[in-house]
């Protein structure tokens, strides 16, 4: 893989879902820190639920209670609405634009290539902070996965994937990873194409994709890596659909919070190591 340019001059975050709003709210504290300076508003976008009543509210409360100066709480639920200049406007206001959880293709078909989108990448190139949580977390990336069995996933054609809304490439993330067994999912992505790193995120964990393509781990619980470009062999493309992949060399890595992963190098950052090439990049 050729070496690609920095993200953005702003942070992305990946939550796997199930984050707490309602204690410590670590993961959502960390989220609203990497604010702007002197920018605390927050967007809030509901597009992939199908229950915005419930979720926004719950968002409202969590971002407010860390010191949000106001929280648009955006039920963004056609593409009529994506392209509306009032919402376009609050997320041009905000230095936290944050994806709830629900259905990713249902936010990548309501928000994609709409006006709303494009404020969004114009406020993550000028510092904001992009978030998303279980599916808005899953469709950040250029490429996303929209469904796919979770226990027997490592078969030729049983996960699919799509374009996501395309804030980093190179990437793919899964989330609920380690509640609902998905590693088979994402070893069949990196058998598929070895080019791609796969992260799976555990509830209440998530990463958050540096500047410099360094990923840090965050949250109580473990992000998981799956890394593919030494893939020493797959019989994927002589198989039929449903037949069972046989992959060798695939390296697996658990990250806890404060650990990172280089996604060039490839090369995985304990404590000491992460805050060094942080503060390199500073």
């Amino acid at each position: 893989m050729t070496s690609q340019p920095p993200v953005s001059p702003g942070r992305i975050v990946a939550i796997g879902g199930a984050e707490d709003k309602t204690s410590d709210l670590e993961i959502l504290k960390r989220v609203f820190e990497l604010a702007p300076v002197a920018n605390a508003e927050v967007a809030v976008i509901a597009s992939a639920s199908g229950i915005p009543d419930q979720i926004l509210p719950a968002y409202q409360a969590a971002f407010e209670r860390l010191g949000a100066s106001r929280v648009h709480a955006l039920d963004i639920q056609d593409r009529k609405q994506a392209a509306d200049p009032g919402n376009v406007q609050l997320i041009h206001q905000s230095g936290v634009i944050f994806f709830t959880g629900g259905d990713q293709l249902r936010l990548t078909n309501v928000i994609g290539g709409s006006a709303v989108l494009n404020a969004i990448r114009e406020r993550l190139m000028a510092g904001a902070v992009v978030a998303g949580t279980s599916a808005g977390a899953a469709a950040l990336p250029s490429t996303m996965i929209y469904n796919g069995a979770s226990a027997d996933a490592l078969r030729k054609g049983s996960v699919n994937m799509t374009s996501g809304l395309g804030f980093i490439d190179y990437l793919i993330i899964d989330s609920h990873f380690l509640e609902r067994g998905r590693f088979s999912r994402l070893m069949q992505v990196g058998a598929t194409n070895p080019e791609y790193l796969g992260v799976g995120l555990g509830e209440d964990a998530g990463v958050i994709v540096h500047p410099n393509r360094v990923l840090e781990a965050i949250g109580p619980k473990h992000v998981i890596i799956i890394d593919s470009r030494n893939l020493a062999r797959s019989n994927i493309a002589d198989l039929s659909m449903g037949e069972p992949v046989a992959v060798e060399n695939m390296i697996l890595h658990a990250m806890v919070s404060g650990h990172g992963f280089d996604i060039e190098a490839r090369r995985y950052l304990v404590a000491d190591e992460l805050k060094a090439l942080l503060a390199d990049n500073q």
